[in-house]
Order: C-alpha cells, then sequence, then structure tokens
C-alpha cells in the first residue's frame, strides 16, 4: 500500500502529542477520491480532537478538519469528481471524521468542492470550514440583515474576521470583540463599526452605551467559557446567543430559567455537521461563499503558514492567541 505522512495522536494531550510520522493508504472504494493535499487549514476545533475534548473515533488517528488539494484517483462509482480536479473539503460529523493533516487522504467524493481558479489553495484550505461556518451561522442560524447591531466575539479570528465583514456587507453594524489593541486595528478594518478590547472593561456595559441600553438581537460566540456570561448581557430582550465553539473551555452548568429573567433569551449550539448534511446542502453553501469571495464583499486572510511537520508549533501559536485570521498547513 502507498503511504503519506501525517500527523497522528496516540494519546490525547498537548502539542508534544503530535507525531509525524508514515501510515498507509488504500486505493478509493465505492464512491471515493484520493485527495493530494496541498494546503491544510488549522482549526481551533483540531486542539479539542488532540486533548480528547471532541473524541477522535479510535487513536491513533490523524488530526485535521479541512483541506484543498487535487483528485488523483477515484473509486467506483463516483461522478462528482474526476482525476485531475482542484478541490477542498471540511469534514465534520462521524460520517466525515477528522484526518487533513496529512500528505493526502481517502474521502467521499460527494463531500468535495470544487474550486474556481480565481481561488488558490491556500486559500481555498484556509476557507471552506471557517466560511462554510460564517455562511450558515449568518443566512441560518439567525439571519442577520440590514440594520441589525450584532456582537461577533473573537472578531480578528478565523471565523471572526470572515463573520464581521459578511454581516457588514449583508448590511449590519458589527461591534467586535477582541483580546488586544492589535486586533482591534484588524477588526475595525475588517468589517466591524466598534471593536472593544476585552480586558479594558465591562463588554456588556460597553455593548449597552453603543446600543442606547438597549443590547444587541444576537452576539456569536466561538470562545465559550469566558464569554458566556457577558453575552447574555450583551442581548436585547428576546434577544439570541449563537454559541459555536468553545475555545476558551466549555461552559460550566446552567439554570435555563436565567434565560427568563434575562428576558426570555434563547441560546442555540450551531454545530457545523448539521448545517452541511447533503450534498445540495453543502454545494449551495459553499456557491454563496465562493460568490462573496470572488466579489471581494469577504477577503479570506491566511497569515500564518506552518510546515505540516510544525504542527506542534501551529497548536501553540494558535493556542496562545497568538495568530489574527486564518492558519494553513503546507504538506
Amino acid at each position: 500500500m502507498p503511504t503519506v505522512k501525517a500527523i497522528r495522536v496516540h494519546q490525547y494531550g498537548g502539542p508534544e502529542q503530535l507525531r509525524y510520522e508514515d501510515i498507509e493508504i488504500g486505493a478509493p472504494g465505492p464512491g471515493q477520491a484520493f485527495i493530494r493535499h496541498t494546503a491544510i487549514g488549522l482549526n481551533f476545533a483540531d486542539t479539542h480532537n488532540r486533548e480528547g475534548r471532541y473524541p477522535l473515533p479510535h487513536l491513533p488517528h490523524v488530526l485535521g478538519g479541512e483541506a484543498a488539494g487535487v483528485v488523483e484517483s477515484v473509486g467506483p462509482g463516483v461522478t462528482d469528481v474526476k482525476v485531475g480536479d482542484r478541490v477542498a473539503y471540511a469534514a465534520g460529523g462521524p460520517a466525515f471524521p477528522p484526518g487533513s493533516y496529512a500528505e493526502g487522504r481517502l474521502f467521499d467524493a460527494s463531500r468535495l468542492v470544487l474550486l474556481p481558479d480565481e481561488i488558490d489553495d491556500v486559500t481555498a484550505a484556509g476557507m471552506i470550514v471557517k466560511g462554510l461556518t460564517a455562511q450558515y451561522l449568518l443566512k441560518s442560524v439567525y439571519p442577520v440583515g440590514r440594520g441589525d447591531t450584532i456582537v461577533v466575539h473573537a472578531a480578528a479570528g478565523g471565523v471572526g474576521l470572515i463573520l464581521s465583514q459578511w454581516a457588514c456587507h449583508l448590511g449590519a453594524r458589527v461591534i467586535g470583540v477582541v483580546g488586544s489593541a492589535e486586533k482591534a486595528t484588524v477588526a475595525l478594518a475588517n468589517g466591524c463599526t466598534h471593536a472593544l478590547v476585552s480586558s479594558e472593561g465591562d463588554v456588556a456595559a460597553r455593548v449597552r452605551r453603543l446600543t442606547a441600553g438597549e443590547g444587541v438581537p444576537v452576539v456569536f460566540d466561538g470562545v465559550g467559557r469566558d464569554t458566556f456570561d457577558a453575552s447574555l448581557h450583551c442581548l436585547r430582550p428576546r434577544g439570541t446567543m449563537v454559541c459555536y465553539g468553545t475555545a476558551s473551555g466549555p461552559v460550566p452548568p446552567f439554570d435555563l430559567f436565567t434565560l427568563n429573567r434575562m428576558g426570555s433569551l434563547s441560546i442555540t449550539s450551531a454545530a457545523f455537521a448539521w448545517f452541511v448534511r447533503s450534498r445540495p446542502e453543502l454545494l449551495s453553501r459553499a456557491s454563496d461563499l465562493m460568490d462573496v469571495v470572488l466579489r471581494g464583499a469577504v477577503r479570506i486572510q491566511v497569515n500564518q503558514t506552518f510546515a505540516l511537520s510544525d504542527s506542534a508549533n501551529a497548536h501553540r501559536a494558535l493556542e496562545s492567541r497568538k495568530t489574527q485570521g486564518a492558519s494553513v498547513l503546507i504538506p
């Protein structure tokens, strides 16, 4: 069997558990394609897989949820792609597990998205998960429209930059929350009308001052534990908190009746896999994403690249909050 270099976890833990090693790849089975990766997206969820917070299907296992590359071979019955096609994909859910931290992998051909010539592989690898996440958050979880004022946490991060630009394009006023003055500058240049540094005072109080005491209809929060309480206090009556990640850790147990007392608030936990359940849904969302990128309404910013073999340092940079925008691994 052919082999490829890959990053695997043999036991859960810190970045030191990432092993760069050879793994065997079989021939594509029915409905599968083998993709030779050219660029691999890095996401905070990868660190949760590494730690075991989001358990992998088994150990050892290859990390990684997104990549771009070229189809090198296909299995029986594949009609969605052909050899030589440039594609990107997003893993998610039990049927499409992680495995992109490798020189190549087998993947369900029906989950591959064809790339236009105008979008290079590095950009594609940095946008497919994060961009699709922004799309379903803004278009399905809470449809954002002209005149809305919204709060986006981690507004200078991979998803945050796309969310902020896209929401601005839709006509919303975006209040971004960031971790430093440097990131505030980035957020203001990418769709945010206001950028609040989280360490410079009560975020919810500042949001209320910016909204004449009313609060906002929706908060997009991928941070989790550290921002949960502030997010709730940013909301106006009957507002919605959209939780789509837990970068700072899981939210502790919570009394639901608190939502009643705070104004009949709503909370939803929006998981990627449930918004791209079929190929038509995947392609529809991907088409919407490609459209705003190709028209320049959303700029995908890959600000950090690492060699695949240097994945441990990539994880350290991500966890230390030293990154801005998207990060990509190069095989």
